[in-house]
C-alpha cells in the first residue's frame, strides 16, 4: 500500500472553510497505527509514543502534535524552546504550547508551529472557575474571542477551543485567519478532536457531553482479562498437580548418554 504524504502546515490551513478536519488524541503505537489506517486528519500523541523509533512507521502520514506533556507548568521559555526542537526533530509537526504569549512567539520566531489553547485548559482552569465550559456569558465569550486573537497575532497557526458554545465558536472561527480544534466547541469550528479512549469505549468513568462512543472496548479488555486470569489458574493448577509438564513438554536424552552422565555423578 502506498504511503499518504504527510499534510503540511499550509495544506491544513488551505482547508480552512472547505471541510471539516478529524483528530484523535492516541495513546499507543497500535491506535496510531489505526488512525492511519482510517485516515484520521491529525493525531496528538504523548511524548513517548512520538519519541518511539516506530512511530512513523505506525503512523506515516498522519499530522502529529504532541500534547502539553512536557513540563510546561513552571517550565521557562528556553525549556520549551528545548523541548519543542527535540520534539520537531523526532517528527512532530507541531507543537501544543498553552504557555505564556513570549513564549508562543519565540516558538514562531524559530519557525516551530505552534498549536494554542482557549476555552476550558485544564492546566489554567483555576483562572476560569474550574472544569466547566467557558463562553456562557458575553464577558468570558470575550475573553476566549481575545486569546484566540492574541495567539493568532503571536503566530500559533491552530488553537484546541475546548468546552465553548458552539455558536460563540463558530463566531470566533469567522473572525480568525487559524485553524480552531473543537474539542467540545461544536460544528463550526475547523476540525473536531476526540480522545480515543472515549471512541473506543475504554473511559471506565465520567465522559464529557462532547464524547461519542463508537465501540466498547473495555467490555473486551474485561472478558479478555478474565480469560488471562483463568489461563494463569489453570496453570497453577497443573503445576501443584504435576499435571504440567507433560512428556511433550519435555527434552529427551538418549539412554545411553544419560548413563554416561550418571555414571559420572
Amino acid at each position: 500500500m502506498k504511503k499518504q504524504a504527510r499534510p503540511t502546515v499550509h495544506d491544513l490551513l488551505a482547508m480552512k472553510g472547505k471541510r471539516q478536519l478529524s483528530m484523535l488524541r492516541v495513546v499507543t503505537l497500535e491506535e496510531a497505527e489505526a488512525a492511519e489506517a482510517a485516515s484520521i486528519d491529525m493525531i496528538s500523541v504523548p511524548h513517548e509514543v512520538l519519541f518511539d523509533p516506530q512511530f512513523r512507521d505506525a503512523a506515516p502520514g498522519r499530522f502529529a502534535i504532541p500534547g502539553g506533556d512536557y513540563g510546561q507548568i513552571g517550565a521557562t521559555t528556553d525549556e520549551i524552546l528545548r523541548s519543542a526542537v527535540k520534539m520537531r526533530a523526532a517528527s512532530a509537526d507541531a507543537i501544543y504550547c498553552a504557555a505564556s504569549l513570549q513564549t508562543i512567539r519565540r516558538l514562531r520566531d524559530e519557525y516551530i508551529p505552534v498549536c494554542g489553547h482557549t476555552g476550558l485548559i485544564p492546566s489554567h482552569a483555576t483562572w476560569t472557575g474550574g472544569f466547566k465550559a467557558v463562553g456562557k456569558t458575553a464577558e468570558t465569550a470575550a475573553l476566549v474571542y481575545k486569546q484566540v486573537k492574541d495567539l493568532e497575532a503571536a503566530g500559533a497557526f491552530c488553537v484546541e477551543i475546548e468546552v465553548v458554545p458552539a455558536d460563540v465558536a463558530a463566531a470566533i472561527s469567522e473572525r480568525t485567519t487559524m485553524l480552531l480544534l473543537s474539542m467540545g466547541a461544536g460544528g463550526g469550528c475547523d476540525a473536531q478532536y476526540l480522545f480515543s479512549e472515549d471512541v473506543l469505549g475504554l473511559n471506565r468513568g465520567h465522559y464529557p457531553r462532547h464524547a461519542k462512543v463508537y465501540r466498547n472496548l473495555a467490555a473486551e479488555y474485561d472478558r479478555i482479562q478474565a480469560e488471562r486470569i483463568a489461563a494463569f489458574r489453570e496453570y497453577a493448577a497443573d503445576v501443584t498437580s504435576g499435571a504440567y509438564p507433560e512428556d511433550r513438554h519435555r527434552l529427551p536424552v538418549e539412554r545411553g548418554e544419560l548413563s554416561r552422565f550418571l555414571s559420572q555423578l
